[in-house]
């Protein structure tokens, strides 16, 4: 195992590790937490955070809505013990379908291969930590030997794979979580990789080079020669095509970033490119600390996806931006959804249906592009027409 740094970890190792294990919290539905939100939180961002918990379970959820719904993840949550609410979501068919940077992914992997990462302090000495061997993010802390043998396990996860072609990040993840299970059995409890698999809930990287799995995915090509590498394109028309087919759409954003916008492009990419106008999101809930005024995407408001066709201009009454630390709100969110009369639906698992999906994503866009032809074939003749009796 090669040695990152100089230095021999001693005492000041032992030290660094010393806090408490951060463990993946699983909501119960809390009717503490549910009176708490009701009553207590009426103003400010405590009465978005309200408001996003009631559209949530009471429109988003309402079973005669049949809503599928986009979970977007941003931010470090993994690594913070948030996995756990994210499988209990999953489980209980709450959400259908994930986007997520790459790193709470691979992330969530120390938590399947059984690592620990511990509480910790914003306020070491970074230098000692690294002569060390330690690892920070923020707070959280761990053995940099985690990260290496995480690195060997999807390494030598890639080639038992005998993946060795272009795939979406669904597939690969969908892979990923199967093989976790096979050799870590009851890691699906504390993996969210694992549970999405064993789920059915397609998981999404919006940019997979930016993150260690796609370091190690890189690593393989360039040792092995190996053909698997990620298409986005895959990416693109499978998100596409699930939010085409479903009856109603919605999503809850923590943070924001790439994973935001590749959920919300799907319905610009109807209509502008391929020329399917499905109408926009019917809800959005978006918990961040991005602020508007700074023009940028994660703190961009339901009304100005309006403008693009993202949201639905009819339904901005259930949309709501609360902006708040994820870390602090989506347990408290999750809680509230759980324990709610509407806290279980029957999962889609979508993972399975993918291909058929993107068949009916195609056989549209054709329609729609025979229809433009025959349009500006008809409005040519007629322009023909005029000219020759001019």
């Amino acid at each position: 195992m090669p040695y990152r740094a100089p230095g021999s970890p001693g005492h000041s190792l032992q030290k660094s590790l010393s806090g408490k294990p951060i463990a993946s919290y699983r909501p119960t539905g809390s009717p503490e937490v549910r009176r708490l939100i009701d009553n207590g939180f009426q103003a400010f961002n405590a009465a978005r955070l309200s408001e996003a918990c009631q559209i949530f379970t009471d429109r988003m959820l309402a079973p005669e809505h049949e809503t599928t719904i986009g979970l977007t993840i941003a931010g470090a949550m993994t690594p913070a013990g948030l996995g756990g609410c994210v499988i209990e979501l999953m489980d209980r068919g709450l959400v259908d379908f994930v986007i997520s940077t790459g790193a709470n992914l691979y992330h969530d992997l120390h938590y399947a291969l059984n690592f620990t990462l511990h509480r910790g302090s914003p306020f070491v000495n970074d230098v000692e930590l690294y002569e060390d061997g330690v690892i920070r993010i923020y707070d959280v802390l761990f053995p940099a030997t985690v990260l290496l043998e995480t690195d060997a396990y999807l390494r030598d996860f890639i080639v038992r794979s005998g993946l060795n072609e272009p795939v979406a990040t669904s597939e690969f993840h969908y892979r990923l979580g199967l093989d976790l299970i096979e050799r870590h059995p009851g890691c699906e409890e504390h993996s969210v990789v694992a549970r999405a698999a064993g789920a059915g809930v397609p998981l999404y990287t919006s940019s997979p080079g930016d993150s260690s799995i796609g370091m190690n995915i890189a690593y393989h090509e360039l040792m092995n020669g190996g053909r698997l590498m990620i298409d986005p394109n895959k990416d693109v028309n499978e998100v596409c095509a699930i939010v085409l087919a479903g009856k109603r759409n919605g999503c809850v954003i923590l943070g924001g970033g790439s994973p935001k916008n590749f959920y919300l492009q799907a319905q610009p990419t109807l209509w502008e490119i391929y020329g399917i106008p499905k109408g926009g999101n019917d809800y959005f809930i978006q918990i961040t600390t991005d602020s508007v005024v700074w023009g940028g995407l994660s703190g961009a408001t339901p009304a100005e996806a309006v403008s693009w066709g993202k949201v639905n201009p009819g339904v901005l009454p259930d949309t709501v931006v609360a902006y708040c630390d994820s870390t602090i709100a989506f347990p408290l969110f999750c809680e509230y959804a759980v324990g709610s009369p509407n806290g279980r639906r029957q999962r889609k698992e979508l993972v399975h249906h993918r291909d058929r999906l993107v068949a009916q994503l195609t056989r549209e866009a054709k329609a729609s592009q025979e229809k433009r032809k025959s349009e500006v074939s008809s409005v040519n003749s007629q322009v023909s027409t005029l000219n020759s009796q001019a």
